[in-house]
């Protein structure tokens, strides 16, 4: 069948009525410029690219998950609401085109909600709907493209009607729906002249009569939408179009392609909504906030389900997607408790650096359904004080950064060989091993100790650092603060001077304020309470653990501010003793990479 021509009109009326979006679809992406940029091209005559339909026997409407195309879009709530094909006639869904016909839904009906800068997300005003109006005053043939977005029509998206006068007529672009006949829109356009104030002139009367017939004749005369629709009911056929129709413009990413894929195999379960669920959850409503995305999910389902952990399409066969499912709910119940485990640690969306470093301790939790960790019986403090110690000395070596299969199947392997006892702990030492052989952890040598004491103040790795320092590991319910143990204040020229400083001595200070020789983990108030106070004052008011806790030297003496560089060696020897209680040297892995 050749390609079909129709108007804008004919096909945004058909939209949530006959047309409708498969799982296998990503969200809308658009931002308003792209639309904006969508509706110039159309009154510009410019071609706006083809589009793919696939229709829907009568009999097959139920096999498929569908959803609406959204037209009042926020980007608080970008997903699309799920719809159902019951009584539709010609059930068709949209294989490629997606993101236009939604830009077009919008602009001609809806509306799009976005988020104003520098506001946070929880605020309600923060959040502002606006609509898509044109200013038929503006004379496309006149002036450059607007060097922004590259239009010449006065398109402008806005929460009110624009006021009208000083050279603009701003008109609602989706009240060009109401007139489907030349009599009404010529009866409109008569009126709308009227309205015109007394000082338009006769040229602007002319741009204003030639931008209205434009507006017009682009949604109601013009075919410029070019479909070509798909009867074939063969699922892989029609999957093998649609990733082909996708290769252009904005990409589908892995995710959203295996995403769509599940979607549609798993029976008797919407696995788009179960895992947009998971995803929501993990990053909104646990002890921390969270940015993890579908392909941590989906990868992470490879893996625990005993398949290849190669992130590829065809990883996801039918044989594979029936072993996921069987599998999702001692999955989902893993993953949920690893990251609420690692959140329990202080690690988050701010110090998480490579979130496939999770994926061990979620198979190792899969293995163990029955223990989250976060009890108090030993086996759970001892596991869970090992996978902090493993998670973060990881992380700090960045183990899992990069192309990382290799080293999830290192792992994987080193768990499977304690599946058989359920009361084996977290093998992490076996996992080090296992992973030193490809170089992914080396043995440790006083050069990555120093790399480990050059940790400066901000860095996303500091609290990592800072925590191995400490015993606890509930730093996620905790406010903490990264504290200079000599206040920042302190390193002025000003200050160093009146402290008789030399100026060579203040270049060696300003060398080792930052470093994690003088820093501390305090909780916030404690913090707040400390300020820029003489800390050998402020320490006299803390418990007699204080300076063990915090590896503050006996020698009170050190804590003079000309002593500074002294107290600096001898915390970091306090450090280094720290550091061989919790790692044997000749055979433990770095804490940093050389």
């Amino acid at each position: 069948m050749p390609y079909q021509p129709d108007t804008v009109a004919a096909v945004v009326n058909r939209l949530n009525v006959q047309h409708f979006l498969p799982a296998i679809q990503r969200e809308f992406v658009w931002q308003p410029f792209q639309i904006i940029q969508l509706f110039d091209s159309l009154l510009r005559g410019y071609p706006i690219s083809s589009f793919l339909f696939w229709e829907l026997k009568p009999e097959n409407r139920d096999r498929w998950e569908i959803y609406k195309f959204i037209d009042q879009f926020s980007q608080l709530t970008p997903h699309n609401p799920p719809a159902h094909g019951n009584g539709v006639q010609q059930l068709t869904l949209v294989l490629d085109g997606q993101q236009r016909l939604t830009s077009l839904l919008i602009g001609l009906k809806g509306s799009y909600t976005f988020k104003r800068k520098y506001k946070r997300w929880d605020n309600p005003s923060a959040w502002v709907k606006q609509r898509l109006y044109l200013d038929l005053l503006q004379d496309p043939k006149n002036g450059d493209e607007n060097a922004e977005i590259g239009v010449r029509y006065g398109f402008l998206f806005a929460e009110k009607q624009p006021k009208s006068g000083d050279g603009h007529y701003w008109f609602p672009v989706g009240r060009i729906l109401d007139f489907d006949s030349d009599d009404k829109f010529s009866e409109f356009v008569g009126a709308e002249e009227d309205n015109l104030p007394d000082s338009t002139t006769r040229v602007q009367a002319r741009v204003f009569r030639n931008n209205l017939d434009r507006l017009h004749r682009a949604i109601w005369k013009d075919a410029v939408i070019s479909y070509y629709t798909e009867h074939d009911q063969d699922y892989d056929r029609v999957l093998d179009i649609f990733v082909r129709a996708n290769e252009g413009g904005t990409k589908l990413s892995k995710s959203d392609l295996l995403l769509s894929m599940v979607t549609l195999k798993w029976e008797g379960m919407n696995a788009r909504e179960e895992i947009y669920g998971l995803v929501e959850r993990l990053n909104n409503d646990l002890t921390r906030k969270n940015n993890f995305d579908k392909d941590f999910i989906m990868k992470t389902c490879l893996v625990l389900s005993d398949l290849n952990v190669a992130y590829l399409v065809e990883n996801f066969n039918n044989a594979n997607l029936d072993t996921i499912r069987q599998r999702w709910p001692a999955i989902k119940t893993a993953i949920e408790a690893g990251v609420d485990l690692v959140n329990s640690f202080g690690i988050d969306r701010d110090t998480l650096t490579s979130a496939n470093a999770l994926i061990p301790i979620l198979y190792y939790l899969y293995q163990h359904p029955h223990t989250n960790l976060r009890g108090s019986t030993p086996f759970d403090t001892r596991n869970a004080a090992k996978i902090r110690r493993w998670l973060t000395t990881s992380l700090l070596n960045n183990v899992f950064s990069g192309t990382s299969d290799t080293a999830l199947r290192d792992a994987r392997r080193a768990l499977q060989e304690n599946a058989a006892d359920p009361n084996a702990d977290f093998p992490a030492e076996k996992i080090d091993t296992d992973l030193a052989r490809t170089g992914r952890v080396s043995y440790t040598d006083d050069y990555a100790v120093e790399n480990y004491l050059a940790i400066t103040y901000g860095r996303q790795l500091t609290f990592l650092a800072l925590s191995l320092l400490y015993d606890g590991n509930h730093w996620g319910t905790m406010q903490v603060h990264q504290d200079h143990i000599f206040p920042q204040s302190l390193f002025t020229a000003a200050s160093m001077n009146a402290a008789g400083i030399a100026s060579d001595q203040q270049v060696r200070y300003l060398e080792m304020v930052n470093r994690i020789g003088n820093l501390e983990l305090l909780l916030s108030h404690e913090n707040e309470e400390k300020s820029n106070k003489d800390f050998s004052t402020w320490l006299a008011t803390r418990d007699q653990g204080f300076k063990k806790r915090h590896l503050i030297p006996d020698d009170l003496d050190l804590l003079r501010f000309e002593r500074f560089e002294e107290f600096i060696a001898e915390r970091e020897k306090l450090i280094r003793q720290r550091l061989d209680t919790l790692f044997d040297f000749d055979t433990a892995i770095p804490l940093v990479a050389a």
